[in-house]
């Protein structure tokens, strides 16, 4: 068996985008993977037919199809370059295909950056496009006057504006001033008609045929958006329009249609702070009064982490007059249905491991999933079943090849009586009277979780002769509001003595680990936990800090989410419980730091800002202790799992080379 490499990103292989045609006779997907040598993602566009899979395009960067009819997907990309925008403009050609042969022709072009398209009628589509309130429109612009636009617009790159809240967002970039806006779109005219308010960022909306009603929500602002939503109600070839009651106390993370009425879900966050799950609601649209008709206590998304995954899709759907959608459960994500009499049911089989997108006709669910420690392949069940059929094999000869070290369950009850899910990945080729070194794992979020999916960090470290342990410390996802609650005082105690006794249980259950030779890494939150621990003990012999906070102080007044989220994990601020903000900072302690720490950050993280990482970095070494930062340009909080392949590889030498160092050197 071959061992697990840094380079191997570049033989896994991810799908997304799955979904059923009109009459559920096939189906779509995008196949992608990393591609080493030219330093980035390659991806095609997939059919289920008839039980078979066939590649459909061969261009190389197909992605979000879209089914027109029964016969033909649109997807977007100008395959032939023809489409130059004017400076500051953009464009965004959308292309069709038959399924059953031809080539791609290009379809219709939208005269903006757009996204979330989905087809009303032969001619008309609705879309979420950005707007710019700070662009240039070059629109009608003629001889000289176009002239001074375009000179200005050139000028302008040279600098940034900011005067509202958030000024830039992960992954996005600067976001002053842009909002994403609904449109009804006309193919044949390219008229776009706007039908949100002028400076309202639109998070999402669903479209009623029977109504011509197109419903949608998110934040209206102009100077901060205070992340609390307002959903609309409006006719799509009218001006009619019902606005919900929802008097600024609701963040929406999610409405459909649902029989003539409205579902969403929201939260009100004043329980648990800006973390705090959604509670069910259903809406009447002509009145616009709405009701409570469940509190699941869990999140309506999947929360499983991994580093092999890439693109998106669908995770709910309204169909038989029930919500059906994604949640996380434990350690698992499974698909979940809900009755507006507020009963709920697991519809996907009982199976461990995570689904990460998914589509249903009549019943019959396709689903991507990792399923026991495995890599993305697509399934299929029968609602309810506790029977699935796996249909695809991209990644079988990958795992038939390669040492893969299986999660083997350690969990515990940690001293306050909570139980704690975890898992230990034994080295390859394991000899139990031999020692070795070991790597603490800690997740992001911090709600997210850990659960028995393909991790390639974990198994690149166990192919390298490392115990791999990770658990869901308090603070994570999938055991409701109150487990997910460590904001306040109980941010870097809960979680932290949670991490601390299942390091003593595995190295109790594991003699075979030199307790004098582990370490421990993390990225974002649990970047955080790693500058945290550096600052309250000794006993982890080298340290990765990935994406990391160290300073609440600069970190909520930064970062794109810093000034409500990171406000509402600490419950504290810079005025007036400055001195609360800064115990719960790990820069506080870091003279305390005699752990070797390297730190991985990328200067376009607009999460977890490199001041942090930085200001920690700067810390340590004027207290002698050994360290390192690797900044990786034009990367963003994704780098781990979609940045740049090259950068990934390197990032992975980096932590491993740290490890290698302090952890088997000197040995």
């Amino acid at each position: 068996m071959q061992k697990v490499l840094m380079e191997d990103l570049g033989k896994i292989q991810c799908l997304s985008d799955l979904s059923f045609s009109p009459n559920g006779k096939a189906a779509a997907f995008v196949k992608s993977s990393a591609d080493l040598e030219k330093n980035t993602y390659t991806s095609a566009i997939w059919i289920i037919e008839e039980g078979k899979c066939r590649r459909l395009t061969t261009g190389g960067s197909e992605s979000g199809p879209i089914w027109l009819d029964e016969e033909h997907l649109i997807f977007p990309g100008d395959r032939k370059k023809a489409h130059k925008p004017q400076p500051g403009q953009a464009v965004t050609v959308y292309n069709r295909i038959n399924i059953h042969g031809g080539e791609a022709e290009e379809y219709f072009t939208v005269p903006m950056k757009c996204f979330n398209l989905k087809k009303i009628s032969d001619e008309e589509f609705l879309l979420i496009a950005s707007y710019d309130h700070y662009g240039i429109d070059l629109a009608g612009l003629e001889g000289e006057e176009k002239e001074k636009a375009i000179a200005q617009i050139e000028e302008n790159k040279d600098y940034e504006v900011f005067d509202e809240l958030p000024f830039w967002s992960n992954g996005k970039g600067v976001v002053n001033k842009k909002r994403n806006r609904l449109y009804l779109f006309h193919k044949d005219s390219g008229e776009l008609k706007l039908l949100s308010p002028e400076w309202m960022n639109v998070s999402g909306y669903d479209y009623d045929k029977n109504s011509d009603k197109v419903l949608y929500f998110g934040s209206d602002y102009q100077w901060m958006d205070e992340r609390k939503s307002d959903l609309y109600i409006r006719d799509v070839h009218g001006e009619q329009q019902v606005k919900l009651p929802l008097e600024g106390k609701f963040g929406v993370d999610d409405a459909a249609w649902m029989e003539g009425k409205v579902v969403f879900a929201a939260s009100d966050r004043a329980r648990y702070g800006t973390a705090q799950n959604p509670s069910q609601y259903v809406a009447d649209p002509v009145s616009g009064q709405f009701r409570q008709f469940a509190d699941l206590d869990c999140s309506m998304h999947s929360s499983v982490g991994s580093d092999c995954r890439h693109g998106g899709g669908r995770s709910a759907k309204v169909m038989n007059s029930c919500w059906y959608f994604s949640s996380t459960r434990g350690f698992n994500s499974v698909i979940v249905k809900l009755g507006l009499d507020g009963k709920e049911q697991v519809v996907s089989p009982a199976i461990n491991g995570s689904i990460d997108c998914w589509d249903c006709y009549e019943g019959r669910f396709l689903y991507v999933a990792m399923r026991e420690g495995g890599l993305q392949e697509i399934y299929t069940c029968q609602e309810g079943s506790d029977f699935e059929e796996r249909l695809t094999s991209f990644n079988d000869e990958y795992l038939s090849t390669h040492a893969v070290s299986p999660l083997k369950p350690l969990n515990f009850v940690d001293k306050d009586g909570v139980e704690i899910d975890g898992w230990v990945i034994e080295p390859v080729d394991y000899d139990p009277n031999k020692t070795y070194p070991a790597i603490l794992d800690v997740h992001g979020g911090p709600k997210t979780v850990y659960g028995e999916v393909f991790f390639h960090e974990m198994q690149l470290w166990a192919s390298e002769s490392y115990f791999v342990f990770f658990c869901n410390p308090r603070g994570g996802d999938g055991k409701g509001n109150e487990f997910a609650d460590i904001r306040g005082p109980k941010y870097g105690v809960l979680d932290y003595n949670d991490l601390m006794e299942f390091t003593d249980r595995v190295l109790e259950a594991y003699p075979q680990i030199d307790q004098n030779h582990v370490g421990m890494t993390g990225g974002s939150y649990g970047g955080f936990m790693a500058n945290w621990i550096v600052g309250h003990t000794n006993r982890f012999a080298a340290v990765a800090s990935q994406r990391s906070i160290s300073n609440f102080i600069s970190k909520c007044l930064t970062t794109d989410i810093g000034y409500y989220h990171n406000l509402s994990a600490v419950q504290s601020d810079p005025w007036n419980s400055p001195e609360e903000m800064w115990n719960r900072s790990p820069l506080k302690y870091a003279d305390k730091c005699v752990t070797p720490t390297l730190f991985i950050q990328s200067d376009e993280d607009y999460r977890c800002w490199m001041c942090d990482a930085l200001q920690m970095f700067t810390a340590l070494r004027m207290h002698g202790c050994p360290t390192r930062v690797c900044l990786f340009h034009g990367e963003n909080h994704e780098l781990s799992r979609n940045g740049k392949p090259k950068h990934r590889v390197r990032r992975l030498r980096e932590i491993t080379g740290w490890f290698d160092q302090y952890l088997k050197e000197n040995k």
